[in-house]
């Protein structure tokens, strides 16, 4: 399917310059604009990555690692014009982003059937829900996407996989960036980059990140403000030392961008036609989503001879939310007058300060024809949660035709019991390469979780397990690298059933066969997979006892994966990507729920993205870009709602000349109106609408 993909590309691909080719296009002074990559954090020119960090933790070339892995470049993000994390993975094999259409809350995608768990730097980045500010774009060098379980180096986490953000880090060259952006709903944006060295000896370099912006949103009174800043500073006394401090700090102002509308009035026409994308159904002056964040660290590597090295990472972070809203009260629906809908007030403040590590010792050593790469590492997280909730509220229906405000009480805000959350894992793992032919992969892990809650001993867990890993691959002849993988997951579950017993941790295990071919030039990586995912443990009702839960759930996910990294000319790039899920309840507690799909989840998506570099007018440094993402049908859950698919398309055009860029992208250019997602609990969400966005940057 891919190859005819990209064949019809190719010949639709319009030739706007007979010496395109030969074409030169200005220099420009991007730090992401290098021709090396020394390290699988560095800047990559382009859309391909040769090495990754995230699926091994020792920056092993891509091709060569025995597990499905998409590195999304900085590059790719900006010619995308991706505006949060979630953007910048609709392009992605085995992803569907966007699962819960548009909400400010956070950044939603399902990874091979479930959703998936978010690091940042190779730390746990998210504890909880609603208490942490989003990820900005801007500040990332790349993205990693990780498919499958991979708890033996990272422990706690789901099935499906996990989303890896590299930030952007001190360089050596002096380099500056500032850019503007203007677009739909009054956004407007201004974000500055600066690196270099601060002494004239190059041991101390520096980064400073800052981005503030003003904007509304496509849902009324909803406003997507931020305020942002990164500094960091790196001392490298020689080549084999390393140490870097970071800060950032950012405030997100935001609200309720998701109304939780009745599934009669959006995926399907109510007494008077769907409820408008743009309906605003909270109390304007009431309504909030204002998060708040400082997080700090070192990065800490050492070379300690010609075998050994010593990494470090340690990160607190400490962020709030206030969370006001009024929304669809449950069971959401249309009332009989055809025009109001019930709603009900919330009231949270949500805090979380977490701190996170990992410490490991790499070994690089050969004997004979084997070359050996060994770590072992300890990881610690500890993380508080707590805050308050809000009670008493209430809210009078409001006619979503013509809403007038007003009509509420809001909730009063009592405190709740904290969390302390602890785990503590050590693990090792040891790769081959023999001959250079043969690869291998081997791991295991320890882990030891707790949770208490203040005066609820109830609900305390305290929980140990390990999870292992194989894999095996094999370089052909002509390049290819055919492998199998094996890998597990766990997930620790809180809480006593109805008799009192601990609950077992969510399991998962995973096999995979693959295949990834590198062209000889290395500028083109083709991939294809298959997988089998079993997740046991699934907590479902007691057939036999009221109010209780017992764990004899299992779930299965299993499908292909098909993906193209294509450099098919000097001046045009194609990315291409196929996923087919199967994903279902094959054990429960209720006969009827056996063999139903997993809410949310598509069956199949597929994604082509283009950019073409061109002369027009005898000016060089244009650049055009086109994408579509065709997002299959899913259902509700218990299959009884289906959402049907929709297909999006993307666009970009950029104009550099000296320093400067200027780019126009626009986001589901159609301005297709859709529902994302249905719950089996009644309500929907609509989808992204178009958005068009201008951006001039100036770099130097």
């Amino acid at each position: 399917m891919l190859p005819c993909a990209i064949s019809a590309i190719t010949l639709f691909w319009p030739q706007l310059s007979n010496a395109q080719e030969a074409a030169t296009l200005p220099a420009v002074k991007v730090e992401g604009q290098v021709q090396t990559e020394p390290s699988p954090s560095a800047p990559v020119d382009g859309y391909k990555a040769n090495s990754t960090f995230s699926a091994t933790k020792t920056g092993t070339p891509v091709v060569e690692t025995q597990q499905s892995i998409s590195v999304i470049t900085r590059d790719r993000i900006e010619d995308q014009g991706a505006l949060t994390l979630q953007d910048a993975l609709g392009y992605t094999a085995g992803v569907s982003a966007g699962s819960y259409g548009f909400d400010n809350r956070g950044d939603w995608a399902f990874i091979r059937g479930t959703s998936f768990v978010q690091y940042q730097d190779g730390l746990k980045q998210l504890f909880g829900f609603y208490n942490n500010v989003r990820p900005d774009p801007f500040t990332l060098e790349r993205v990693e996407v990780v498919k499958g379980p991979s708890s033996v180096l990272y422990g706690q986490g789901g099935f499906g996989g996990l989303v890896n953000m590299v930030s952007k880090r001190p360089q050596r060259e002096q380099a500056g960036e500032v850019g503007v952006q203007l677009g739909e709903y009054g956004r407007k944006q201004l974000a500055l980059d600066l690196t270099g060295p601060l002494n004239e000896d190059g041991t101390l370099l520096y980064r400073m990140i800052a981005l503030t912006r003003d904007s509304d949103t496509q849902v009324n009174f909803v406003p997507d403000d931020r305020d942002l800043f990164a500094p960091a500073i790196t001392w490298r006394p020689n080549a084999d030392t390393s140490l870097t401090a970071y800060l950032n700090v950012q405030r997100d102002v935001s609200g309720s961008s998701v109304g939780f509308f009745p599934i009669i009035g959006t995926r399907f026409e109510g007494p008077n036609g769907r409820i408008p994308t743009d309906t605003f159904i909270s109390e304007p002056g009431f309504d909030l989503y204002l998060a708040k964040q400082t997080s700090y660290g070192l990065e800490f590597d050492h070379r300690l001879n010609d075998v050994f090295t010593f990494s470090q990472k340690v990160k607190q972070s400490d962020s709030a939310v206030s969370y006001n809203s009024i929304y669809s009260a449950f069971t959401p629906r249309i009332n009989a007058d055809g025009r109001t809908i019930n709603r009900v007030a919330i009231s949270q403040y949500n805090v979380a300060d977490s701190l996170t590590s990992d410490s490991q010792l790499t070994a690089k050593w050969n004997f004979g024809e084997f070359e050996n790469t060994s770590i072992v590492g300890f990881d610690y997280q500890r993380v508080a949660l707590g805050g308050a909730r809000g009670a008493g509220g209430s809210a009078a229906a409001i006619d979503y035709l013509n809403p007038v405000y007003g009509n509420f009480t809001a909730p009063v805000l009592a405190d709740i019991a904290g969390t302390l959350q602890t785990q503590t894992g050590i693990y090792a793992q040891h790769q081959v390469k023999y001959a250079k032919r043969w690869l291998s992969t081997v791991g295991i892990r320890r882990d030891w979780a707790k949770s208490e809650t203040d005066n609820a001993p109830a609900s305390s867990l305290d929980t140990s397990t390990n999870t292992y890993k194989a894999s095996l691959g094999y370089i052909t002849d002509f390049g290819a690298m055919p492998y199998y993988s094996y890998s597990e997951s766990f997930l620790p579950i809180g809480g006593l059933d109805f008799f009192g017993n601990p609950f077992k941790p969510q399991q998962a295990e995973q096999q995979e066969m693959g295949v990834k071919y590198e062209t000889p030039d290395g500028k083109s990586l083709f991939t294809a997979a298959v997988y089998e995912i079993k997740e046991n443990n699934r907590r479902v009702a007691d057939p036999a006892v009221a109010n209780n839960q017992i764990q004899v759930g299992e779930a299965e996910s299993k499908g292909v994966e098909l993906e193209a990294n294509h450099r098919l000319s000097p001046t045009v790039d194609i990315l291409a990507a196929y996923a087919y899920t199967s994903a279902k309840v094959t054990r429960h507690s209720t006969p009827n729920s056996q063999g139903k799909r997993l809410a949310t989840v598509p069956k199949q998506t597929l994604s082509l993205w283009g950019r073409q570099k061109f002369s027009m007018l005898g000016l060089p440094g244009w650049q055009w870009g086109a994408g579509l993402r065709f997002i299959d049908e899913s259902w509700d859950g218990v299959d009884n709602v289906r959402t049907p698919s929709v297909t999006l398309l993307d666009a970009m055009l950029s104009y550099e000349t000296g320093d400067w860029r200027y780019a126009v992208n626009a986001t589901n250019l159609a301005n297709r109106e859709y529902v994302s997602t249905c719950l089996s609990r009644g309500d929907c969400f609509y989808g992204v609408e178009r958005n068009v966005v201008f951006s001039a940057n100036y770099r130097f």
